[in-house]
């Protein structure tokens, strides 16, 4: 597939310099879309990748992750079960069984990735990628020239400094622990933080977060943090906000005494610090021949993902834009149709739906409440919490939350809030209904199936007082 010529090398001697028209660092999410859309418009393609295909989301995020997610829902469920009249056993978690089942199907879904490169006719190349000039990449003792190249290496997690941190683990580290901690602190108030910190509960483990700030999951809208919050507590998971972690000490019996900046000290078995993740930039080259970085050390793009480097693009992670899966294949394809094919639409970042698989979990689409009233004269706020019909037999008091927001003008739905089981499949559904443009109107008039969780959404009827 590959033409190759040969130039002359002051330290190796005659080197073959392999062509091809699009060169891809990175065989994650963005990379692989990217690659393979392109080999499908009749591109030669590489992509490079120094680990397992499938990036971060397939390897250490989120699906390994959400499969967790599920397992640790297992103890909950049984509770639930009890209350229908089942006689269901205490559950006990078989950690290096979850484990390695988890292994397998990551490896299954490696295999799958590859399979979808090589049906696009795209060339992979194992090692770590080294832009040499605008048009070439070094890999191990190969040389390839490029009419474009696309960075998507993603992010890797990071640690903030405190005296002790060498004995903190990362998120990725979770996934292949020998075996799991009793106690385990969680160090930050992201979407990963808190997602650990109610897998670690449904594990079994005593689980406490601790967040710096007076409330975890910034950029969310504030009464839904305040609903996921009140619940992770009831559920018996300690928040510890307005905290940090000062400084971590091992025992010789391995377990870790924490100092923290109230006063508060905690004995545990294992510190996880998900208090953020960096672009994976270390040794690309890419400073080296113009293509500028950001002081967080995220490539700078324009609106069509291009460096300032003409032949060099980016895109996901490693841009540091909007760091979620779903977008970094939409900017992938994007620059792929774009370089290749006859162009494409611009990737439309304005309503992302997301979703936040706590327990219980959150979802949203659209505007906060605190941005609706920032951007807009007048807006109506409708809310509901209530007690989901599942838990009406048991003993359980765990309470859901719906919420739109609404532009009081034009009477369109600006934002939808959702916290309860499910809730990233009621707001998929509804993030189409929003890139409709549909209004409260709409919503109203919807017939909404009944008994269900969703069809809350179509029944609020009074905005709250303002």
């Amino acid at each position: 597939m590959l033409g190759a010529h040969a130039y002359p090398s002051p330290r190796r001697g005659l080197v073959t310099v392999e062509a091809v028209d699009f060169f891809v660092i990175g065989g994650g999410s963005g990379g692989v879309r990217a690659a393979r859309v392109a080999a499908t418009l009749g591109a030669r393609v590489v992509v490079a990748e120094d680990k397992e295909l499938g990036g971060t989301c397939v390897n250490v995020g989120c699906i390994p992750k959400k499969l967790f997610v599920y397992a640790s829902h297992v103890p909950h469920q049984l509770e639930l079960a009890r209350s229908f009249g089942w006689d269901a056993p205490e559950p006990r978690l078989d950690w290096p069984r979850l484990r390695d089942a988890k292994d397998a199907e990551i490896k299954r879904l490696n295999g799958i990735y590859a399979r979808i490169l090589e049906t696009a006719g795209v060339t992979v190349v194992r090692g770590r990628a080294r832009v040499t000039s605008p048009t070439t990449v070094a890999v191990g003792d190969r040389v390839f020239e490029a009419r474009h190249i696309l960075v998507a290496t993603g992010g890797r997690p990071i640690v903030r400094k405190f005296p002790g941190a060498e004995h903190a683990m990362t998120s990725d580290d979770v996934f292949h622990l020998p075996a799991l901690p009793r106690r385990v602190f969680v160090v930050g108030g992201g979407y990963i933080a808190a997602e650990f910190a109610c897998i670690f509960h449904g594990f079994g483990l005593e689980a406490t977060l601790s967040y710096r700030g007076p409330l975890f999951l910034r950029g969310f809208d504030r009464e839904a943090r305040e609903h996921v919050a009140a619940e992770m507590r009831r559920r018996g998971i300690a928040l510890w906000f307005d905290n940090q972690i000062t400084a971590l000490r091992k025992r010789g019996d391995g377990a870790l005494d924490i100092e923290t900046s109230d006063g508060r000290g905690v004995t545990v078995d294992a510190v996880l610090c998900a208090t953020g993740r960096e672009p994976n930039v270390e040794g690309l080259g890419l400073a080296e021949v113009g293509v500028e970085l950001s002081d967080g050390g995220a490539v700078v793009v324009d609106g069509h993902y291009a460096t300032r480097v003409p032949t060099i693009h980016a895109v996901g992670d490693v841009i540091d834009r909007y760091n979620l899966t779903p977008v970094a294949l939409a900017q992938g394809a994007y620059v792929a149709k774009r370089l290749f094919g006859e162009g494409a639409s611009e990737v439309d970042l304005a309503l992302v739906p997301t979703a936040i698989f706590t327990q219980p979990s959150l979802a949203t689409v659209g505007l906060s409440e605190e941005d609706a009233r920032a951007q807009y004269a007048d807006i109506d706020v409708y809310a509901s919490t209530f007690r989901p019909l599942a838990h009406t037999l048991g003993g359980s008091d765990e309470r859901y939350m719906v919420k739109l927001v609404v532009d009081r003008a034009t009477d369109r739905v600006l934002g939808v809030h959702v916290v309860g089981g499910e809730a990233g499949e009621i707001v998929q559904t509804a993030a189409v209904a929003l890139r409709a443009g549909a209004t409260k109107a709409v919503f109203d008039a919807t017939i909404g199936i009944h008994p269900t969780f969703a069809e809350e959404l179509v029944t609020l009827r009074t905005p709250r007082a303002r």
